[in-house]
Parts: C-alpha cells; structure tokens; sequence
C-alpha cells in the first residue's frame, strides 16, 4: 500500500476528507442562500424561475452539482465510519462520562444532528430537486410590458414547448418556464414541513459551530492567531446567520399563505 493510500485509509485521512467535503459543503450553503433570497423578489416568482433555471443548465452548475452529491454522500458516509470506529476505540462508559465533561454538546451530538440533516436533504431533494428535473411543478408565463415594466402572470396547464423560452414580441417580453416559486408556496403551506425545515436549520446551527471549527483544526490551521476569525465565522456566519436566513423561508411562506 502506498503512503497515500495508507494515508486516506486512516483516520486522519478520513477526517481530512470530512474537512474538506465539509468545508465545500460550506461555500455551497453560502451559495445557496443567496440565490433562494431571489424568493423575497416581489416579482410573482419571475426572478426565482430565471435562477433555477439557469442553476439547472448552465453546463459548469451542472457539473459541480455532481460534485456536490458526491461530497454529501462521502461526507456523510465517513462520518458513519468514524463515529464506528471512535465507539469501538473507547468503552461506551468512559466515552459518556468524559465526552460530558469535557465537550461541547454539539460535539458528543454530531451523529443525532448529522443524521437529522441527511434525512432532511433527502426530503427538501424530493420536494424540489426531484419534483423540478420530473415535470413536478406547474408551468407558468410572465408577459412583461418593457416599457412600464408591469408584468402579468397566467399559470400554464402543460408544457408546450422546452422547460424554458423567452422572447420578445412588440416591446413584451414573454417568458414560458416551470414554476419552481409555485411548488416552494404549496409545500410551505404544510405546518409539519415549516417546522420540521425549522428543527433542521437548528441542527444545521450546531452541527457547523462545532464542524466548521474541527475542519481548520483538523487542516492545521489551529494557530491563534487564525483561530479568532474561524470562530466568529463558523459561530456567527455558519451557525448563525446562515441557518435563519434558510429557516425565514418556510415561515415567510407559511404566514404569507
């Protein structure tokens, strides 16, 4: 065995591959939520539509989503094999007694709140991901006047045309698209979606406090004077800031329904 296949097999290998998986993981949740703060737009949707569009087909999106999918399930799949491999290392009575006294909570927690986040990927993935790339949304057209700037909206019944044409036709610009703003108003209308939308951005909350810190340690970057921006960024950009803006979202929808 070479010494990076030693390296990769071990468990500081496997933690550097979380870090780094989780650090990409980072920049995709920073990503996105800007774009989905295009849901605030007071434009029916339009500029929503024109986002997931352009995020489902612009070839380089496309090819770091594959990218993405692959980080989530390599990230999640040697967290797994970490958190057997430290339970096997150490006596279950030792590992309770002194990760209590001596660890965050959000430390001894990371498989309960990692597996809340996978099982709510998987459901906000089927809601929208799956929903939109299956005809799983309604069609709508936009029919806005170039010069006033007023636009009129009209659901479509079906797709007569590809998933997206726009046009200009005497001084109206005309645009035909899924309605991805429609399927995000009618799933937020379910209290037990919003809620549990909620509950997950409160373990997304802590499970970056304390990963988002553990990845620089783990990548060396413990030296003091780095470590007060990691912990302003990972506490008040990642674990604060971040999850409320995505949990405003399904509230916002959910009373504004």
């Amino acid at each position: 065995m070479s010494k990076s296949q030693h390296l990769l097999s071990s468990s500081l290998g496997k933690k550097l591959i979380m870090s780094l998986t989780g650090l990409f993981l980072c920049t995709f949740l920073v990503v996105h939520l800007i774009g989905n703060l295009q849901l605030f737009y007071n434009d029916q949707g339009k500029a929503f539509n024109d986002y997931a569009h352009f995020m489902t087909h612009f070839t380089p999106i496309r090819i770091v989503s594959y990218l993405l999918y692959t980080s989530i399930v390599v990230h999640a799949v040697y967290a797994l094999v970490l958190a057997i491999q430290n339970r096997k290392a150490r006596p279950v009575g030792y590992a309770v007694f002194r990760g209590s006294a001596n660890s965050a909570w959000s430390s001894r927690n990371m498989g309960i709140l990692g597996t809340v986040l996978l099982v709510f990927i998987v459901t906000h993935m089927s809601n929208f991901w799956w929903k939109y790339h299956n005809d799983g949304v309604p069609y709508v057209e936009y029919r806005t006047d170039l010069a006033t700037q007023q636009t009129t909206v009209t659901e479509l019944l079906a797709a007569e045309y590809s998933d997206y044409v726009k046009y200009v036709d005497n001084d109206i610009e005309i645009l035909k698209t899924k309605d991805l703003y429609k399927q995000v108003q009618f799933t937020f209308k379910s209290w037990y979606l919003v809620l549990f939308y909620v509950i997950a951005m409160a373990a997304l909350s802590f499970h970056l406090i304390h990963g988002f810190k553990s990845a620089f340690q783990t990548l060396g970057f413990d030296h003091r004077k780095y470590a007060p921006i990691i912990r302003f960024l990972g506490i008040w950009v990642f674990g604060v800031a971040i999850p409320i803006g995505f949990a405003i979202m399904p509230l916002y929808f959910y009373f504004s329904n």
